[in-house]
């Protein structure tokens, strides 16, 4: 029991940055934007989230900068997607590239090239009085660090924005046909931009996640890949926040699982373990595709003049 328990708190622990960075796609594919950026801007934000908590020692200032940083670097996109009208994977993977890049070029100019660890304080855990002392449930749900409460909370508010106010039947509509919506008077472009905003933020926060609250350094390469599941986590939860909220947990429950087996050892090399998460991705897509829920207008340029 007590291993089903920390596997269950592992695997709460590592769906949070998944949830914020594919909340980040979710607002982004809602306006017709694929930003296949995430990686990169997870990146970035996960080395200004560590380097601000490490001169200031403050963890929250860290992840508002790792959002800001993330909206600054995304602008790029949304200006080469939007007002360029250009091509969205392609800019996107841009991101992908140069975002990495430059985090260990500022890491290294900053620390050098020495091999110390840098280390800085986690984010501490708050404890709902009462409720935490739920057997169980209560470690689990109610015991966790305040971004992870943001994060589920997050979930709440995007269900109640798309499917029960105004504003989000109309951000839904850019992504599904923008020259329509822009006849009704819905600013397409000012919302692509906001969608790139937001996307940016918590894709940076995302990444903030894991050098302030998961791990206590950063290491290059430690996004690990999540920004491309997270998109997986997207097509999987059918553009919905409740289904990105599943798929992120069963997300994170592989990747908890296959960390548990590598301790475990079973005389299996610990890299087959470390698969887990990227087959049960490449499962998922298969098998559930992306033939239907898509925004109609996803990927898609949007020239004013075009019908």
């Amino acid at each position: 029991m007590t291993w089903i328990t920390s596997l269950l708190l592992a695997t709460v622990r590592m769906a949070v940055p998944l949830l914020f960075i594919a909340l980040a796609e979710l607002y982004s594919e809602r306006a017709g934007m694929v930003n296949i950026g995430l990686e990169g801007l997870a990146a970035i934000g996960s080395l200004v989230g560590f380097l601000v908590c490490y001169i200031t020692g403050s963890t929250w200032l860290g992840i508002l900068c790792g959002a800001l940083v993330g909206v600054v670097v995304n602008m790029i996109y949304a200006y080469a997607t939007i007002s360029l009208c250009a091509d969205h994977i392609v800019y996107g993977m841009a991101i992908n590239i140069f975002a990495p890049a430059l985090a260990s070029f500022i890491y290294r100019v900053y620390f050098g090239t020495g091999s110390d660890l840098k280390q800085i304080e986690l984010m501490a855990g708050i404890g709902i009085p009462g409720l935490k002392n739920i057997p169980f449930f209560g470690d689990l749900l109610f015991n966790q660090t305040p971004m992870v409460y943001i994060a589920f909370l997050l979930v709440i508010v995007t269900c109640i924005f798309f499917n029960k106010t105004r504003a989000g039947l109309n951000y839904k509509a850019v992504g599904e046909h923008p020259q329509a919506a822009a006849t009704l008077g819905i600013p397409v472009v000012r919302i692509k931009y906001l969608s790139c905003v937001l996307c940016g933020a918590l894709s940076g926060i995302g990444g903030a996640y894991l050098t302030t609250c998961y791990s206590n350094t950063y290491s290059q390469g430690n996004v690990a890949g999540r920004g491309f599941i997270a998109l997986a986590a997207v097509i999987f939860g059918r553009w919905t926040g409740g289904g990105v909220l599943l798929a992120c947990l069963f997300f994170g429950f592989c990747d908890a699982l296959q960390i548990r087996l590598q301790v475990g050892s079973f005389g299996v090399p610990y890299q087959f373990f470390q698969m887990i998460p990227y087959v049960a991705t490449i499962v998922v897509l298969s098998v559930i595709g992306a033939k239907k829920g898509g925004p109609q207008a996803n990927g898609k340029p949007y020239r004013r003049e075009q019908r």
